[in-house]
């Protein structure tokens, strides 16, 4: 059996990190989101895999080429004109030619969830399913006896139910029928239209999965998958530990360096990296390649990706920050109110309830703090951007723009 990943999105929701890179590139415990995808399939038997591309589609390329570095076979197929998930589907029809797992490539899961899907499948689709809280922002099945009678996608009503997982068997014989899909109310040939015609007719299984499942839409979703995986790691100190106190599980890389700290685990570091002297390194936090975390700065529950300095005094609490940032001295990230509220974020220029009492900054790649600036909680920095000594970021800044504070000296003698 083969395996269809979904990833020619632009991801949106999940900007500026998207800015640069493909939402399924994004590291999540010091991997691309895809690389686990892909660990997934392959832990569940399934080594052919069609990718469906298209945004920045030379990133995922590159990165994972023809497989052989993984232990798979990769091919590509391109959508071209970016119509919606079963139009992404049938990009890949010339390279399927039997049953086949279909997966979106921005869900975070468990090999078995894929094995029980695939050993469950008994009808021309099968669709894992998960319990949730609120369904409003899912696609949600009503079952009877394993069968779906009903799909409907997005209900107005919050309330809990079964949420479509993006994770599918398919027959072969479904790429004729998607040809005969409709355009949506957004001008897209979507798969949840799929669905509902195969449940009309009885030919479409649900799967309630147990095993833990996350799609990675907004950004504090990542907060949650980081922390899942980095539990399921194994320890591994392939780097130098000196002078320094560990608890918890640890993974430091090759080439690693920790010394004169403290390391509260779970976290990873990455290759290169150097930790010290007089840092404190708290659970749930990954730090990529080449970084240099240093004197006297914290780091808590965050994604700190490749090549960031952060070496005096810095604090950094439930964020995100992209590649080849620089934080100047005594860059201190706000996580929290005084109210001890939840926190809310814009997304696409609507103000979100992440539902989080803890959240600080997301920064795009090759961004620059100046000294002494902070940054208020639930506030996003663009790629390319400058932020001047002494600045309190209140605001969301875009992309590419430089802010500097006018300070105003009175001088008088005594």
């Amino acid at each position: 059996m083969k395996g269809v990943i979904l990833v020619a999105g632009e991801g949106k929701r999940l900007k500026p990190l998207t800015h640069t890179r493909p939402k399924c590139m994004i590291p999540v415990a010091g991997k691309p989101i895809l690389c686990h995808v892909l660990e997934n399939l392959k832990n569940a038997g399934i080594v052919d895999v069609v990718i469906v591309v298209n945004y920045l589609r030379h990133k995922i390329i590159d990165e994972f080429g023809n497989g052989s570095k993984i232990g798979m076979r990769i091919k590509y197929a391109v959508q071209e004109n970016m119509r919606g998930t079963a139009d992404a589907f049938l990009a890949a029809e010339d390279m399927i030619d039997d049953t086949f797992v279909g997966i979106a490539g921005d869900i975070i899961t468990e090999s078995s969830a894929i094995k029980k899907l695939i050993s469950s499948h008994d009808s021309e689709m099968t669709i894992g399913l998960k319990k949730v809280d609120d369904v409003s922002n899912y696609g949600v099945a009503e079952l009877e006896r394993g069968k779906i009678v009903k799909f409907e996608e997005k209900p107005k009503t919050r309330r809990s139910g079964l949420a479509n997982c993006s994770m599918y068997v398919m027959n072969e014989s479904l790429f004729s029928k998607m040809k005969s899909l409709r355009l949506s109310k957004r001008g897209e040939y979507e798969i949840t239209d799929l669905i509902k015609m195969l449940a009309s007719k009885g030919h479409a299984r649900g799967v309630e999965l147990t095993e833990y499942w996350q799609d990675l839409g907004v950004p504090w979703q990542l907060f949650d998958a980081n922390e899942f995986l980095l539990n399921r790691l194994k320890a591994k100190k392939e780097g130098k530990i000196e002078y320094s106190r560990v608890s918890g599980k640890v993974i430091i890389e090759r080439g690693a360096r920790v010394f004169d700290s403290f390391i509260e685990g779970p976290v990873f570091i990455g290759k290169n990296s150097e930790v010290g002297p007089h840092s404190f390194i708290r659970g749930n936090s990954s730090i990529g390649e080449d970084c240099s975390i240093s004197d006297s700065t914290t780091v808590k529950n965050s994604i700190i990706m490749n090549h960031v300095n952060a070496k005096h005094l810095t604090y950094i609490g439930d964020s995100i920050i992209g590649e080849n940032c620089n934080l100047g001295a005594g860059t201190q990230v706000a996580n929290w109110r005084f109210d001890a509220g939840t926190i809310s974020m814009e997304v696409m220029n609507k103000r979100v309830d992440t539902k989080r009492s803890k959240l600080g900054v997301i920064i795009g790649d090759n961004t620059k703090t100046g000294v002494l600036s902070s940054v208020m909680p639930g506030r996003t920095i663009g790629d390319n951007c400058w932020v001047g000594a002494g600045v309190v970021v209140d605001r969301d800044i875009p992309r590419g723009t430089r802010v500097f504070v006018k300070q105003r000296l009175i001088f008088k003698k005594h």
